[in-house]
């Protein structure tokens, strides 16, 4: 029986970590795609001469082509352009549109029955494109976002209590950026509530450094974004996928009514299988909690609106 296929657009530091990563855990084949001529074939290259050392038997490959990835189950969009200087935030946006919609055309033409999972930036904006551009039903299509902004949480608050992270599990709505919404009530170490375990403003304290975590690292780095737990946060999607594990996990979702929006994605808690978003599900919110929702999914809404007013989006949406 032929092992899973999984497509990774872009072959950057995140795109190139996730070829990685999925190979190593031996969940799937990959091609690694890039318009750059030669990079996508040497770094895939690097990582077959690993295989041997590693010891996984998964085959990793680059192209230029789409053809050659056809019959992929998943594909992985990490394509896009960083922020440039004297380039505006809408500037960006209208040019990742137009590169994600081209990406998530060509491959889609050769795998249409594909589940495609989106981590360009806005990531919350770009499903929209995706959509769009593929298609596909809202359930084949997701964005990665809450996985990573669950996965720094847990972190932070590993590191303030002195635990394994193991032990933390964090719950993140939202779209992805610093209107995101960490439920720290929803949040646990060993099954108990940190709010039984620290006081509010080291909760708070915590809140504000995942919200800000991509930036974080940006100002460390000087020269470079996150790449290492992206790339980590959409393998875990994919194991979900491929091993239809029925993970309930933070996504990008399409909702339908879910959360009082229509037509719109947001951070919520899905369960994933190999259909792809298989529900969303649902949580009960409290009155500050629902606000800050209903900020942070208005934020991306006017996103959307946004990308229609400059024609990056054909349709618009049905909010």
């Amino acid at each position: 029986m032929a092992n899973p296929l999984v497509t990774v657009i872009g072959a950057g530091n995140v795109g190139a970590t996730t070829a990685q990563r999925i190979v190593e855990q031996g969940l799937a084949d990959v091609w690694l795609v890039d318009i750059v001529e030669g990079l996508p074939q040497g770094k895939a290259l690097d990582l077959a001469q690993a295989a041997p050392v590693v010891g996984h038997d998964m085959a990793v490959q680059g192209t230029n082509s789409y053809v050659d990835t056809a019959g992929s189950d998943v594909i992985v969009v990490t394509s896009g352009l960083a922020r440039q200087p004297g380039m505006s935030r809408d500037d960006l946006m209208a040019k990742n549109a137009g590169i994600v919609r081209s990406v998530v055309e060509q491959s889609v033409a050769y795998s249409p029955e594909a589940i495609v999972i989106v981590v360009t930036n806005p990531l919350d904006a770009m499903c929209h494109v995706a959509l769009e551009a593929s298609g596909l039903p809202s359930d084949r299509v997701v964005g990665m976002a809450g996985v990573l902004d669950s996965s720094r949480f847990r972190t932070f608050i590993a590191m303030e209590l002195g635990v394994s992270v193991a032990n933390t599990f964090a719950f993140v709505l939202g779209g992805h950026g610093d209107t995101m919404v960490p439920l720290p009530r929803y949040s646990t170490v060993g099954g108990i509530p940190i709010t039984e375990l620290m006081t509010p403003d080291r909760i708070d304290a915590l809140v504000d450094r995942t919200r800000n975590g991509g930036a974080e690292i940006v100002a460390l780095l000087k020269t470079g974004s996150a790449y290492y737990a992206p790339a980590a946060s959409v393998t875990s999607m994919i194991d979900a996928i491929v091993n239809n594990r029925h993970m309930v996990l933070p996504c990008a979702a399409y909702l339908e009514g879910q959360y009082g929006y229509e037509g719109l994605y947001v951070g919520v808690p899905a369960r994933l299988g190999s259909a792809g978003v298989e529900s969303v599900v649902e949580i009960g919110l409290t009155d500050e909690e629902q606000a800050q929702f209903a900020h942070s999914a208005d934020s991306v809404q006017g996103l959307v609106e946004k990308m229609v007013g400059m024609g990056a989006l054909r349709e618009p949406n049905k909010a």
